[in-house]
């Protein structure tokens, strides 16, 4: 059994090796085979695939120097809450936007569920208003 500072590391981990490094070794090592994100994009997978989906194919072209920023995270049992923020410039097409070389703060909790080192389950909220209105204000 992990202890709370472990599982923090272990999401910390996940955030800074996948998320700002596209590193798909993490995903593989980090995401149990019956991983299932509770709030993923309608139409896209629900398990490991979804979230490479998300990342590789929808948030990474439109934002390629993406970083990520972690504030806080509390931990609980086998669950740990991270409030963070990705930051980067807005380079590629992202839901019907262009590309507008714009630098954006995306906002970002994360509840994560893990389970002898990975994730078993996710809980997200991102701020995707708040960025929608990044790239589209004049």
């Amino acid at each position: 059994m992990h202890t709370t500072e472990q599982n923090k590391a272990i999401v910390k981990r996940f955030n800074k090796e996948f998320i700002e490094g596209a590193n798909l070794a993490t995903v593989q090592e980090l995401l149990a085979p019956d991983f299932i994100n509770r709030t993923a994009m309608p139409g896209t997978p629900t398990g490991a695939d979804g979230v490479i989906y998300f990342f590789n194919h929808m948030l990474r072209p439109a934002f390629p120097d993406l970083t990520v920023v972690i504030h806080d995270q509390v931990a609980e049992n086998d669950q740990v809450t991270t409030r963070k923020s990705f930051h980067a410039t807005h380079k590629g097409d992202f839901m019907g936007v262009p590309a507008t070389s714009k630098p954006v703060i995306i906002n970002v909790i994360d509840v994560v569920r893990l389970r002898d080192g990975q994730f078993i389950e996710h809980w997200g909220v991102a701020d995707m208003a708040g960025l929608m209105a990044q790239i589209t204000a004049k």
